[in-house]
């Protein structure tokens, strides 16, 4: 690893990646930075540096470092401004009755085989769809900030659990939450995906916390097309929160 930089607070150090095969744009080399150590980034100092474009993937925080590259924007979600749409309306009113459970992140068999019936079937040949349960903990369990594990089942009148539906990995930070990883049943003609944001920012909104962020928008990617839809929302560019243009509405 190389170009090792530093960041407030002067304990925590940068460092590029080597280059390896983009996953989100084919033919593409991407490289990351990576801040280190873990063990110093706490909830606040995690938070400025979601607020600075990082994310975190287990216990790594990273931002996109690429040579030749800066499609990857952070986009984030002003949850006193935001108005759903028709279609979103449509998704809640469809999921709302799906009883939720918020844990720490844990491991267990029936989340993990969600977990892989949903990469098989969204994401076949993306490298995760053959993650083992190192993997997967790696990935989603181990966690250094506040973070926290939604369960999304249907309702039961059972003493059991309904069937579970739908699995969310949130970080609580100082301004709002942090989207980090969701999977769900992988059904035809369902909006779990869309419910999912929609109830982070209902939940934020019943928190008093101001913003919920989506990770990365990347404009030739069109998996991420989805995040521009709740609106309004602002991008990151050239490290000023600004709102997007397909985020203003027209004036009636």
């Amino acid at each position: 690893m190389t170009h090792r930089t530093t960041f407030a607070p002067e304990t925590i150090q940068f460092y590029a990646t080597a280059a390896y095969p983009c996953s989100y744009m084919p033919g593409r080399i991407a490289r990351s930075q990576v801040a280190v150590p873990s063990t110093l980034l706490q909830t606040q100092t995690y938070g400025e540096l979601i607020h600075k474009g990082f994310r975190r993937s287990g216990e790594f925080i990273y931002r996109p470092h690429c040579d030749h590259c800066q499609a990857c924007i952070s986009i984030r979600v002003p949850v006193i401004k935001f108005s759903p749409t028709r279609s979103q309306r449509r998704a809640w009113l469809r999921h709302e009755d799906l009883v939720t459970t918020i844990t720490e992140p844990c491991f267990s068999d029936e989340h993990f085989a969600l977990y892989q019936r949903y990469q098989k079937t969204r994401h076949t040949g993306g490298g995760m769809d053959h993650d083992d349960v190192a993997q997967y903990i790696e990935f989603l369990v181990n966690t250094r900030v506040n973070s926290w594990l939604i369960e999304f089942r249907e309702p039961t009148s059972s003493p059991d659990a309904g069937k579970l539906r739908m699995v969310s990995i949130i970080d609580k930070l100082p301004d709002g939450f942090s989207a980090v990883y969701t999977f769900f049943e992988p059904e035809i003609n369902r909006a779990y995906g869309t419910f999912n944001v929609l109830w982070q920012i209902a939940y934020a909104k019943s928190l008093e916390l101001p913003f919920v962020y989506l990770g990365y928008w990347i404009q030739d990617c069109q998996k991420m097309d989805y995040k521009l839809n709740f609106k309004p929302n602002e991008l990151l560019r050239s490290g000023v929160w600004t709102p997007s243009k397909k985020s203003r509405r027209p004036i009636l």
